[in-house]
């Protein structure tokens, strides 16, 4: 076997896992949830078979991967940006707190 078909072999093993993972996530939470993993896991096996698409040369495959990995990196940029505000919110509403006098 040549290395892009390596490639284009992992990055579909990496990219199919997610869905693994949002189906064992929710599982254990009895309801639908997607896990940050999930989408770590499409940004990464969706660049690699962009770059596997590229290769081939194949614009359905480009054009689908590209915009793909848009998405995934908005995704990623709302969880964190969100974590970063609890994160804020929760220091702001601890440095409010009344102090307690002795």
């Amino acid at each position: 076997m040549n290395m892009w078909l390596i490639l284009g072999f992992t990055a579909q093993g990496l990219f199919g896992m997610r869905l693994i993972i949002q189906w064992i996530a929710s599982e254990r939470e009895k309801k639908s949830v997607v896990p940050v993993y999930f989408w770590h896991c499409s940004l990464f096996g969706g660049i690699l078979l962009l770059v596997y698409a590229i290769h081939r040369k194949d614009p359905v495959f480009i054009l689908g991967q590209l915009s793909g990995t848009f998405i995934y990196i908005r995704n990623l940029i709302l969880i964190y940006r969100q974590r970063q505000e609890a994160s804020h919110a929760s220091v702001l509403a601890t440095s409010i707190e009344p102090a307690a006098h002795t």
